[in-house]
């Protein structure tokens, strides 16, 4: 009964036809046709009861996420179902599901009550710096059949929408409202909870009780300097403004390889009003802004605490290598792959291509250009260089069509040879993450697809489908007119 029960509660924000629609703090669903309802200061019990077989279905009120799925449902299991009912079995539980920027997960145990068992289902969404639970209690099969449809009816406010007329503690929800713009998608859900939202001066990454904001580049923010001079510019350029009560502020940098820098401390936000921890980090992309409630939080999630970094270094070593105080955790200080998942949230600027996105905005440009400079082996004097440059550019005309057009130039030894190619043909966007072209190089081609955000606008991105090679994807701008 759990196995096949929990493999279909797991499934989210699913539409049915059947029962009233009713919102309880910021959980929309369809009540059960022929329950009894009551209605208490921070939950709401649906009750059936038929002869000696009874059930219950308890929705409680969103409280402030622990900052992931797994402490989430272990506090929910303890404080919901351990507390409440004497002498239940310890969970079975499955692997947490994501949708909607919600991570959703359940787990099941068995008690009894006056010599009969009963089976208590939990289910605990995570997701927003949110945590909101649902409770079964079962004595018999079809009621659990009849929570199965319930938890397909679920919907969630998540800030980014219109809130339910009758929300009153959302307060726990951070809303993000993605930029609205010409483009069809302004908002990417990752399958591993990150969502990200295009703004004006950012993208925004958030998941449970962190966000990151990916900012775009601004004035005064890179330029040739010492690490605290440089990342305390930046500091108050992208972030202070946004913040006050600044504390225990300082800035730090590792002595590697693609020098990471950091600056960091804690602040009252001015949009929400809560003190929150916040990490200015650039390795070897833009600035990266990210929010959390304390240093732990930050520390659980990327893996290392910034706290400990000083001038090059690490508080402590130990045979070469550091430790982190916060979690224990032993690294090796000139490995980058400390801040790998810290960097690769860079990787979060992406959103899908639609064929309005495309259709009759003229022309998408893409340059590139390198030089080889060689020496004699002999005497080291320089033996001359080359230069290869080129460029390509579409056309996107009405009605799906396009021009395509390619220029090649290579330049060696004084001499320059050229290589041109183009064609002309109809586009389609099979599933929002490719684009088919019918004609280039005089044959059809399917390519991987997707969109930066950029201040104003955005850069497409295509490699070949079928030919990826080094995965490296092509950018192309759009032509102001």
């Amino acid at each position: 009964m759990k196995h096949s029960f929990l493999t279909l509660a797991l499934y989210l924000m699913i539409a049915h036809v059947f029962g009233q629609t009713e919102t309880f703090d910021i959980v929309t669903y369809e009540a059960p046709k022929g329950w009894t309802k009551e209605t208490k200061n921070n939950l709401v019990v649906f009750s059936k009861i038929d002869g000696s077989s009874w059930s219950q279905i308890i929705v409680y009120k969103n409280t402030t996420s622990k900052g992931n799925m797994q402490k989430d449902f272990d506090n929910e299991w303890q404080e919901l179902v351990v507390k409440n009912y004497a002498g239940i079995s310890k969970p079975e539980t499955e692997k947490p599901k994501t949708a909607e920027g919600w991570t959703v997960m359940s787990g099941s145990g068995l008690w009894k009550y006056n010599d009969a068992n009963v089976a208590t289902i939990l289910t605990t969404y995570s997701g927003f710096n949110a945590c909101v639970s649902i409770v079964c209690n079962a004595t018999a099969t079809p009621y659990l059949e009849i929570y199965n449809d319930f938890i397909g009816s679920v919907k969630l406010y998540n800030g980014k929408e219109t809130a339910p007329s009758n929300v009153t503690t959302s307060n726990n929800i951070t809303p993000t409202h993605s930029k609205k713009d010409a483009y069809a998608f302004n908002t990417t859900n990752f399958d591993d909870g990150w969502t990200s939202t295009v703004q004006e001066d950012w993208v925004e990454v958030s998941k449970s009780s962190i966000k990151v904001l990916l900012h775009y580049p601004k004035e005064g923010t890179i330029f040739p300097a010492d690490p605290d001079q440089l990342t305390s510019a930046a500091w108050n350029i992208l972030v202070a403004p946004r913040y006050t009560n600044l504390t225990n502020f300082k800035t730090a940098y590792v002595e590697a390889f693609n020098r990471p820098y950091f600056g960091m401390g804690y602040a009252k936000e001015n949009s929400t009003g809560k003190k929150v921890f916040v990490v200015l980090f650039r390795r070897s992309a833009g600035w990266l802004e990210i929010v959390s409630p304390d240093a732990k939080t930050f520390t659980q999630e990327f893996g290392f605490n910034p706290v400990t970094i000083r001038w090059g270094k690490i508080t402590e070593y130990m045979g070469g290598y550091v430790v982190d105080n916060a979690q224990g955790v032993t690294v090796k200080a000139d490995e980058p792959e400390v801040y790998n998942k810290l960097d690769n949230m860079t990787s979060r600027n992406k959103f899908a291509v639609a064929v309005s996105d495309l259709d009759n905005t003229g022309e998408w440009n893409d340059h590139y250009s390198s030089n080889t400079f060689y020496y004699n082996n002999y005497t080291g004097n320089s033996a001359g260089m080359s230069t290869y440059s080129s460029s390509q550019w579409f056309e996107f005309k009405t009605e799906k069509k396009y021009h395509w057009q390619l220029v090649a130039t290579n330049s060696s030894g004084g001499r320059t040879d050229v290589a041109q190619a183009d064609g002309d043909g109809t586009f389609s966007v099979p599933n929002n993450w490719q684009i088919q072209f019918s004609e280039i190089e005089g044959k059809s081609k399917l390519y991987d697809a997707y969109f930066t955000a950029i201040k104003g606008g955005r850069i497409l991105w295509l490699n070949d489908a079928k030919f990826p090679g080094s995965g490296i994807f092509m950018g192309f701008s759009k032509k102001v007119k």
